[in-house]
């Protein structure tokens, strides 16, 4: 890195210096000349492992150094391209499906890419040892729940399989005409075995392999710097297949989790592009009015909502939850707190799939909401037990849990605490359900219901709620099993009405996320398309 990394540096140290002497020479004008794109990233990765990881700050970065068997497409957020698959065919009923592999595909470190690296790695996805948390999102495969939890220990019967080294069959036990949109998410990406078992082995979960000096991927990048809590660097992967269509020479993703700073180190040239979501709610306006071709507001079908953890006494009861639910006014949370073009939502499921009838938000109604609380016990708030939100680290998200707590102390009486974490903390604490009410969020993995509505069930790695119902568990399972889009959706659409009658989470909002842009990165897509492979920076 003698040419880059020597300029920025000197570029950073001089910043302040020549302020005062006119124009100046900013690490993201050395990056335009360089093709290096400097970004913002929220927090420091928890991994790069992509068949390990369920968060969308590591997700970035995993995107750029690996490759499924299609890529997402770079204008249109629900359809895909191909990857490492250059053409692929399904039967009628979408059960069987066949791929065909780029011949002379290869690792970063120069050796070949076949169908046996992706059986290798759909197998450790499902190992049991592994405890993938999204190990879920293979179950529409033949054999592939059985095997993940234990009941099945042979994986040829697993709906896998290789006839030669360029091709690769998947086997569904029903009508899965979403797996290709599936195919996309980091959960499917390909690991080198050679990497995973020469670091700690398939169903080793500290597992190393990923790390600098050591990560072998197959997408646009390849892992050259890594300073934690600093910044992750990647270069351009000269081994990949479609290297000579990829313009960055590599991106730099820094860890700036105050919405503050990377905003300042934005406007003051030190980056070309933002995180998602990382503006603060109260320069939204300001942002509009003076760098109106910079500021983006892409509309994704993203949900977010708190969960509860009904293992608490009081969250037990759904009178409880119903009446903290109906003391929020979701339309001012939007217009007022969070200024970004969000949409209130009554349901789990986002508003914008094809298809489906999203549940509208309710109207805030704190005369119920009281009087739900005092059948539970608490008249006035009296008795109420203490309890916090718990919130990662982003000042967005202490600002919309404030007006919250605000709403629930004036409408209901209780005081209810918020407790801040680091990101890699906060999933841990979400996770060992250590909390009473906890903030989340989820992108699906292929536009439809069922990406969202399988979170819920009794068995998801990703339920944080301890809730279940097995009616709820049924309906989900037969819409998986049709392949009949309006009988799915029915389904689905039945399935969530259980699921907001018991009411274990929250649903707030979805479909904004607010970020800069400089004018110069070309080809970034919007509202979830595209991908760093077909960006460029131009002058």
């Amino acid at each position: 890195m003698t040419t880059y990394l020597g300029r920025l540096f000197i570029a950073l140290a001089m910043a302040f210096a020549l302020a005062a002497c006119g124009s100046r020479e900013t690490p993201a004008d050395i990056g335009v000349k360089e093709g290096m794109l400097l970004t913002g990233n929220g927090v420091e990765p928890r991994t790069l492992d992509p068949q390990l990881n369920t968060g969308s700050p590591d997700g970035r970065v995993i995107s750029a150094l690996s490759e499924g068997l299609v890529t997402q497409h770079p204008t249109d957020p629900f359809d895909v391209m191909p990857g490492m698959a250059e053409s692929w065919e399904h039967d009628d009923d979408y059960k069987t499906w066949t791929f065909h592999l780029r011949p002379g595909a290869k690792w970063s470190d120069g050796s070949p890419l076949t169908a046996e690296d992706f059986l290798y790695s759909y197998r450790r996805v499902l190992t049991p040892a592994l405890g993938a948390e999204l190990a879920e999102l293979f179950y529409g495969i033949r054999n592939a729940e059985g095997f993940n939890k234990g009941q099945i220990v042979d994986f040829s019967q697993v709906g896998f399989s290789a006839p030669d080294p360029q091709t690769l069959v998947i086997e569904t036990e029903a009508p899965m005409p979403h797996l290709i949109q599936m195919l996309a998410t980091y959960t499917f990406y390909p690991v080198q075995k050679a990497a995973v078992e020469a670091n700690g082995g398939m169903a080793d979960r500290n597992n190393g392999w990923f790390e600098l000096g050591k990560y072998v991927g197959n997408g646009p990048f390849v892992l050259s710097d890594w300073k934690t809590n600093q910044y992750i660097e990647v270069k351009k992967n000269p081994n990949y297949w479609d290297a000579a269509n990829v313009k960055l020479n590599g991106i730099r993703f820094f860890a700036i989790e105050n919405q503050k700073s990377e905003l300042n180190a934005y406007l003051s040239g030190q980056l070309h592009m933002t995180n998602t979501n990382s503006i603060p709610v109260e320069r939204i306006a300001d942002l509009k009015r003076n760098h109106p071709d910079e500021l983006r507001t892409d509309h994704q079908p993203n949900a977010n909502y708190y969960v509860f953890n009904i293992e608490r006494e009081a969250l037990k009861d759904v009178r409880v939850r119903k009446a903290l639910s109906l003391a929020l006014d979701r339309k001012l949370l939007v217009d007022r707190v969070l200024l970004g073009g969000q949409t209130p939502t009554g349901g789990l499921v986002p508003l914008g799939l094809p298809g489906y009838d999203a549940v509208p938000a309710p109207a805030a109604d704190p005369e119920q909401a009281r009087k739900l609380l005092a059948e539970a016990g608490y008249p006035g708030g009296k008795g109420f037990p203490p309890m916090e939100i718990l919130i990662n680290t982003l000042e967005a998200n202490r600002k919309l849990a404030e007006a919250i707590q605000a709403m629930w102390k004036r409408e209901l009486g209780i005081e209810v605490g918020i407790y801040n974490q680091e990101w890699k903390v906060f999933l841990d604490t979400r996770k060992a359900r250590d909390f009473d009410l906890a903030r989340s969020g989820w992108y699906g993995f292929y536009p439809g219901p069922g990406a969202y509505l399988t979170l819920m069930t009794s068995d998801s790695p990703n339920n944080d709620t301890g809730w279940s119902n097995p009616r709820y568990d049924a309906l989900v399972a037969q819409a998986l099993a049709t392949g009949d889009i309006a009988k799915r959706n029915t389904l689905f659409g039945e399935a969530e009405g259980i699921l907001m009658a018991e009411l274990p989470i929250i649903p707030l909002y979805s479909g904004a996320q607010n970020s800069l842009v400089d004018t110069r990165v070309k080809h970034w897509g919007r509202d979830g398309a595209g991908g760093f492979k077909w960006v460029s920076l131009e002058e």
